[in-house]
């Protein structure tokens, strides 16, 4: 079985703090800019919904608002895509051609990439096993992580570090080609978010 990864560029405090804001005209946005998807998704889990699930608008609504969650755990999943919905509203989506599908312990072996070139201030594991912002009801999937803006620019920092050692001594770190693809991956999403202020990166594992 495999897994994707979908990837935004965002002011994650400023997304975080949509949580919870009760902010009525960013819900007519969203019904607005994302009706048919919205409808899309209540048929995609018709049965879910049928078993007392929240819709899709009802999971976004309750977001904004901070609740009232479901008190069944088989249902926080609606939640964390309404979640999902918001950052693709407020960010930009980021290549993630390296990472979707993608299948085992990638992730790790991505990230063992990065520690190899000197990079141990983010993770993309973090991706995989971060839970929701709070108060958001823990789910199976999506899994959620963030990247701040202080991780990404020590990240960076570790990264053009070891660049500078590899241009003294003319060695470069071994990697396989398709980690190492993946590796300068994650530098762009840096570079991108560390010429932003206030941006970093958030992740979606489904």
């Amino acid at each position: 079985m495999s897994s994707s990864l979908n990837v935004y560029l965002l002011e994650v405090a400023a997304t975080r703090a949509l949580v919870g804001s009760k902010d009525e005209q960013l819900l007519e946005v969203v019904r607005d800019r994302f009706g048919d998807a919205l409808d899309r998704d209540d048929r995609w889990f018709a049965h879910a919904i049928e078993e007392g699930a929240p819709t899709a608008f009802e999971a976004l609504r309750a977001v904004v608002h901070g609740g009232p969650f479901s008190r069944n755990e088989d249902h926080g999943f609606r939640y964390g895509y309404a979640y999902e919905r918001l950052c693709g509203l407020t960010g930009v989506p980021l290549d993630n051609g390296c990472f979707t599908p993608h299948r085992g312990d990638w992730l790790t072996v991505v990230d063992n990439g990065l520690k190899t070139l000197g990079v141990t201030a983010v993770s993309v594991e973090e991706f995989g096993f971060g839970g929701l912002p709070a108060p958001l009801p823990r789910a199976d999937t999506p899994d959620y992580g963030e990247w701040t803006p202080g991780a990404i620019a020590e990240a960076l920092e570790q990264f053009e570090a070891t660049r500078r050692e590899v241009d003294a001594s003319g060695e470069a770190p071994p990697l396989e080609p398709e980690v190492a693809d993946a590796v300068m991956q994650c530098v762009g999403w840096m570079r991108r978010a560390a010429a932003r202020p206030g941006f970093g990166v958030v992740g979606f594992r489904f």
